[in-house]
């Protein structure tokens, strides 16, 4: 499956501005070329051109540039509903582990860059990652009140190890992109599990 930058064009689309699926092409240019270069370096014009649509459709469903990374923002990186979180007393392993595997993050791997990228200059997509920093920590310290029914009296200490699961698995694949260096999450959780017991 090619890019949609190779797709686009070729389908014969037509440029109607009442075409049901524009917005969602708009949102899918904007959202492969902010992965690439950046939000910044990005102009609407691209976009246009990349969804196939004139300029002025971008326009009418996003008044202002910013209103795609928005839109993106608020539609394509979800945090998921808290499923029950799964923890047995005395493995805390085990449920940080489970954790890890269900990061409450719905994006894909290009969402991912962009609320890297742009949270250090936009408002709306450092609030974002903030929100779902905040809820991977809640889990985690959760899960680990769970299955260490002893150490919620150190609750200095679980914060902290809470807060270093979610530093890893929010920040890991980032980190992979940028160094090809995959973090285990396993093998962080067995470690924080080990420095609590």
């Amino acid at each position: 499956m090619g890019s949609l930058r190779q797709r686009s064009g070729r389908s014969g689309r037509a440029r109607d501005p009442s075409d049901p699926g524009a917005r969602t092409r708009i949102l899918d240019a904007a959202e492969e070329l902010f992965a690439g270069g950046g939000y910044e370096a990005t102009p609407t014009a691209e976009i246009a051109r990349l969804a196939d649509v004139p300029k002025g459709l971008v326009f009418h469903y996003f008044p202002k540039k910013i209103d795609v990374l928005v839109a993106l923002i608020d539609e394509r990186t979800l945090v998921e509903e808290s499923p029950e979180v799964e923890a047995v007393p005395g493995d805390a392993v085990g449920a940080l582990s489970r954790l890890a595997r269900r990061l409450p993050l719905s994006a894909s791997p290009a969402m991912r860059r962009i609320l890297f990228r742009e949270a250090d200059t936009h408002g709306s997509v450092r609030d974002r990652l903030g929100r779902l920093n905040g809820e991977i920590i809640r889990r985690a310290r959760f899960a680990l009140e769970l299955a260490l029914p002893t150490a919620r009296g150190d609750a200095a200490r679980l914060e902290v190890a809470a807060v270093t699961f979610a530093a890893v698995l929010l920040y890991q694949e980032n980190l992979c992109q940028l160094t090809g260096h995959h973090i285990d999450p396993d093998a962080v959780a067995e470690l924080i599990a080990h420095a609590l017991g």
